[in-house]
């Protein structure tokens, strides 16, 4: 199928330039309006209660939220001077009409909990008429100055707008900082210039086609701006992989072959078959995003399938066209005889794949198999140890770099204004009767006095209501974030509701609660089906049950030194200087699902390409070991080339000024640099020598199976009657 395919690229391959070129053209116009189409937040899950608490209170109550928080300071003047609130009163009139739908102060309310210990700040709290507006934030924002006043605005839609702008403005820096270094280290990796362009193409192609993608599902589904980051790291990062592969393969055949087509045809069934089950089995794991409910974990498993398949189809369409239309020009602008006068190194023969540096270095690990075993599973096992102390917790304006206007905001009235009487949890009380009824009036102060009573909670207020329903105000004072809070909710939760009435408990931390009930109720599922789908692409890929469960195992100490090290850094504080964020001591708990998916794809990616030249030779040989060693030279130096580039693209990405994006970026760099070393260079080798002939086991059926459908890659007729040795004899 895939040389079938070579050689139609081959003979089409001016008709395949000129169609991408022209989906590129339009991705460019109307894919990149996706920005336009995208949302911010989304961690909640919308079916829980506290969703269907804030949906019920904002329909029957009315909208509480506050959207936008003014904060004032004078060094002179107090809050009881008619200057200052002549002052704040005259701002906040002259603002636009129709933006704002309600303005609270401390004049309008005498709520002492709107001033400052020392009376000289206070805040207004205004709610915007169409909720989370940007565009109307950024009208009003000019506007709300105060005369003679220091002003600082911030609140719940101006930090997710910060969040959103500075997420556009990282990955443009990102990008301003990687594409450059990718440039000069694709050209001196590939040793030509015209090679170097060529996963620049496959990524721009891969980028763009997932943006059109996005903006395709933004018209029937809400997409998060976050997705962007995916999109950009794995479009560019398997780009870059899949061009390495590829490249390399075809200048192999294009030495051997009579032909460019035969060479393109080789090359496709080969390294094509490669790419196409690297790309499938990466989607697969990005694809188990999908079955959650929160916005921010679906879209990045929209982007990511979407960047992964782009690439994947660029890769086997594009590329393979772009090869047909180089040749033997593909080594054309080489730099190579420039590196070899600066650094001075004569020109020699190529290693051979029993010479190679890859191959003694896989010779040296199997040579004592159970020590380099034990050595790397305790260093990886002592890497993720940290993990088993977790603390999960939310996102707050601590996720935006310290000194942005809405954190200080934020950090200022939590330390200068009296506590929040409202507190972190609150109950929407649905009553039979009317609340203003003598029967709801005494079964909404019965429900009232019952929350009121259970152990921790420091008092229960009504702070709204109308009509049938109310809204209580459970007061807590300790950390909303923490699990005792999380235990409080579900022991309001268990307070009887009215009889006839319905209870719903929302807040901050009954969200968090219920975020981490649903995702502790869909990772089985989530895990079930990435790893069930991988070990059926695994087997028809290798024709083995035995390197499906190796691959697998690998992939679970491999995640783990990545969580490990996310606990050690972002929950505990450690180089916390270093990257530039604030420890919470917890790390977010939608976080550690998106870094699974995306490393478990990863670490796929480069279990493919090294297994599939494994499995050639194996065909070819019968002789385990030399399989191993062989593959390992033939593919080490592309895993290890490929791990590099996609390092530099992670690390541009590890410098978000948001800490759960720099979060993602520090782990798939600690994943990235275990996998491609630890894991790849030193465990595989060594498990596959202990292993021996057991590596290729299938029970008689599935060998058969395999026979048939598998999808195999060789240089030529697999041998007859390979040469068998026992279980670990070599």
């Amino acid at each position: 199928m895939f040389e079938a395919l070579g050689r139609v690229i081959y003979r089409r391959r001016r008709w395949v330039v000129a169609l991408t070129l022209a989906f590129v053209a339009f991705a460019g116009v109307w894919g990149t309006g996706v920005f336009g189409a995208m949302t911010g937040g989304g961690f909640e899950d919308p079916d829980s209660d506290s969703s269907r608490a804030s949906e019920v209170a904002a329909r029957e109550l009315g909208r509480d939220s506050s959207d936008v928080v003014v904060l004032y300071r004078s060094a002179d003047l107090t809050v009881d001077d008619p200057g200052y609130r002549s002052s704040v009163d005259g701002s906040l009139r002259a603002l636009p009409d129709g933006l704002v739908d309600r303005t609270t102060t401390f004049w309008s309310s005498g709520s002492p909990a709107l001033v400052s210990t020392d009376r000289q700040s206070t805040f207004a709290v205004l709610q915007l008429t169409d909720g989370e507006d940007e565009e109307a934030i950024a009208q009003i924002r000019d506007d709300l100055s105060a005369p003679g006043l220091e002003t600082q605005i911030g609140g719940n839609a101006v930090i997710n707008t910060d969040i959103n702008d500075r997420v556009s403005s990282d990955i443009a820096r990102a990008e301003s900082i990687s594409l450059p270094i990718l440039t000069v280290l694709l050209v001196i990796i590939f040793g030509s210039f015209a090679a170097a362009s060529l996963p620049l193409a496959i990524g721009i192609t891969a980028i763009l086609g997932a943006f059109t993608a996005l903006r395709g599902f933004s018209m029937f589904t809400d997409v998060s701006i976050f997705a962007v980051n995916i999109v950009t790291i794995i479009g560019l990062g398997l780009a870059i992989d899949y061009g390495l592969f590829m490249v390399s393969r075809f200048r192999e055949e294009i030495r051997r072959q009579p032909d460019v087509e035969t060479a393109l045809a080789r090359t496709m069934a080969t390294a094509g078959r490669t790419v196409a089950v690297s790309g499938i089995t990466v989607a697969i794991s990005l694809a188990g995003l999908l079955i959650f409910p929160q916005v921010f974990l679906r879209s990045m498993g929209f982007g990511g399938m979407s960047a992964v398949l782009v690439a994947m189809l660029a890769a086997l369409t594009l590329l393979p066209a772009l090869l047909a239309m180089l040749g033997p020009k593909v080594d054309a602008l080489s730099v190579r005889p420039w590196l070899r006068r600066v650094f001075r190194r004569p020109v020699g023969a190529p290693p051979t794949e029993d010479s190679g540096v890859w191959f003694r270095i896989a010779h040296g690990v199997m040579r004592r198999p159970v020590l380099v075993t034990l050595v790397t599973v305790a260093v990886l096992v002592g890497l993720a140890l940290p993990f088993l102390r977790v603390e999960f917790g939310g996102i707050d304006e601590r996720a935006l770099p310290a000194g942005t206007e809405s954190r200080v905001v934020a950090e200022t009235i939590r330390t200068y204004f009296p506590a929040d009487p409202s507190g972190p949890i609150e109950a929407v009380v649905t009553l039979p009767d009317a609340v203003d009824s003598p029967a709801g009036g005494a079964a909404l102060q019965s429900y009232v006095d019952a929350v009121a009573d259970v152990p921790g909670v420091d008092g229960a207020t009504v702070t709204g209501a109308a009509g049938e329903t109310a809204r209580v105000a459970i007061a807590y004072a300790g950390d909303p974030m923490a699990e005792e809070a999380r235990a409080l909710v579900n022991a309001v939760r268990d307070v009887p509701a009215p009889p006839g009435g319905e209870v719903l408990v929302g807040g901050q931390s009954a969200v968090l609660t219920d975020l981490l009930e649903s995702l502790g109720a869909l990772l089985p599922w989530m895990a079930l089906i990435v790893v069930s789908t991988t070990f059926v692409l695994l087997f028809l890929a290798f024709g083995s049950i035995v390197l499906p469960v190796k691959a697998l195992v690998m992939n679970v100490l491999s995640i783990g030194a990545s969580f490990g090290a996310l606990v050690w850094i972002f929950q505990d504080g450690h180089l916390s200087g270093f990257l530039d964020f604030t420890p919470t001591g917890f790390v977010e708990a939608t976080q550690p699902i998106l870094v699974l998916a995306i490393i478990f794809g990863l670490s796929m990616d480069y279990e493919v390409f090294l297994m599939s030249r494994i499995r050639e030779q194996y065909d070819l040989t019968g002789d385990n070991t030399t399989a191993v060693a062989t593959g390992l030279q033939r593919t080490g130096g592309i895993i290890t080339s490929a791990a590099l580039l996609l390092l530099v693209v992670i690390a541009a990405f590890s410098l978000s000024g948001i800490t759960f994006i720099k979060m993602i970026g520090v782990a798939m760099l600690i994943a990235v640099v275990v996998d491609a070393t630890i894991v790849r260079i030193l465990l595989v080798p060594a498990t596959m020598r202990l292993l021996g002939n057991a590596n290729w086991y299938a029970p008689g059926p599935l060998r058969r199976l395999y026979a048939r459908y598998g999808i195999r890659e060789s240089d030529g007729e697999q041998s007859a009657e390979p040469t068998r040795e026992l279980a670990g004899a070599r």
